[in-house]
């Protein structure tokens, strides 16, 4: 059995677009017929070049291979062009080939992929989701609007989730990490006051942040939130200053979760070598793959660390998340896009199971999704924008900062 052919499929999102502009999704299909899905999620360039660039790393270091070879695969294309170091596009695009590669082997054993991966672990993976506006909010002013926000948990918590994340201290600029202004220290701890209000201890709180903040200004907001609880404080500094993230963990009191931005075990190594972080949070669709990040919750678990399956990207990603975390002792739980459904759910054919606050353990062959190719199709993104983008603008410390929770525009 041998990798033939390759296909990739950028997909637009419709609005609101929770999860990205677009989704990338490969399709492998081997010489014996055997077809296998996996999604890329690599935001660095736009989905034209990462179409390029997909194509480049699978004729060069994968195709005529076997499926079964995934290590020897990934070995060349982590040391293409005599690199040997992570770089996001190109193990952002070995990640989605890598996860079809799994999804053929589980098809042609018929078997789960965990399966292959030493076995199920997990019956069920609990779930969390971002808070998102319900129907009737005015989706303008949710994102710095407590009592929106608090509404929104507890119709979360009423579906069955355990778990909730929100992200009211942006806003996120191209110029790297900067001092919160207090009022956004102010929103911040309105916030968690309001959620913690009215979900009591029915469910965590996940506070997010997406690297926005200097080292003094993150320990700064931390301390604040404190008396709130939070179960992490996401990614606090920009995930290339490690020893800042570690000196926040050292310095307050909520565990610090970071990984989104991360790639292979040699970045996350550091994040625990340092002490950073105790919570991680690979997103499969750029850490590596599947087995990649098998090894990285290997290493996790002989540092008494925790995986937290990032997802903000489409369902195929999801569906690797999920073959990992059933495997896996030391998971902590999967985020979803709610509880998985619309569109997304449509283009997996809504295959997996959410069911009150959990992920039920797959038992289809390969990643356990049956991918809809005339969706796709039908749903092309034509344009160039990144998946997701900052701002030039700097915090404002005179009047006040938002940011839109990732929605399509």
């Amino acid at each position: 059995m041998k990798l033939k052919d390759l296909e990739v499929f950028v997909v637009k999102n419709p609005p609101p677009g929770w999860g990205g502009r677009y989704f990338i999704f490969v399709k492998l299909t081997t010489d014996n017929g055997i077809i296998g899905y996996g999604e890329v999620y690599s935001a660095s360039v736009g989905p034209k070049a990462m179409e390029v660039i997909i194509n480049d790393v699978f004729e060069r270091h994968m195709m005529n291979e076997n499926p079964e070879n995934i290590e020897m695969m990934f070995r060349r294309t982590y040391s293409s062009g005599f690199t040997q170091r992570p770089d996001l596009s190109i193990i952002g695009a070995f990640s989605g080939l890598e996860i079809a590669c799994w999804d053929i082997l589980g098809k042609a054993h018929n078997r789960p992929v965990y399966a292959l991966l030493g076995g199920k672990m997990n019956d069920r993976i609990r779930s969390y989701t971002y808070l998102y506006p319900m129907e009737h909010h005015d989706i303008s002013k949710f994102w710095t609007s407590p009592e929106m926000q608090a509404e929104s948990a507890m119709e979360m918590i009423n579906l069955g989730f355990t778990a909730i994340k929100f992200d009211p201290a942006g806003p996120y600029t191209a110029r790297g990490g900067h001092m919160p202004a207090l009022t956004d220290i102010e929103l911040s701890v309105k916030m968690c006051a309001a959620i913690r209000d009215v979900v009591g201890t029915k469910a965590d709180l996940l506070f997010g942040t997406h690297g926005q903040f200097s080292t003094a200004g993150a320990i700064r907001l931390g301390r604040a939130l404190e008396p709130y609880d939070p179960l992490w404080y996401e990614e606090p500094v920009p995930p290339d200053n490690i020893s800042s993230m570690a000196k926040i963990a050292n310095s307050i009191r909520i565990p610090i979760a970071t990984g989104e931005r991360l790639s292979t075990k040699n970045e996350f190594f550091q994040v625990l070598k340092e002490g950073a972080a105790s919570i991680l949070q690979p997103a499969l669709g750029r850490s590596g793959g599947i087995l990649e990040t098998k090894k990285i919750a290997a290493i996790a678990e002989v540092n008494n660390a925790h995986i937290a399956p990032h997802l903000y990207a489409g369902p195929v990603e999801w569906a690797a998340n999920i073959q990992l975390a059933v495997n896996i002792p030391n998971i902590l739980m999967a985020e979803t896009i709610l509880t998985g459904g619309g569109f997304s759910g449509n283009l997996i054919k809504n295959k997996i199971i959410w069911d009150d606050g959990f992920i039920v353990a797959p038992t289809s062959p390969g990643i356990g999704i049956e991918f809809d190719e005339e969706l796709a199709r039908n749903n092309k993104y034509n344009e160039n924008r990144l998946h997701l983008e900052m701002q030039d603008e700097p915090c404002d410390y005179k009047n006040s900062n938002t940011f839109a929770g990732g929605a399509s525009d």
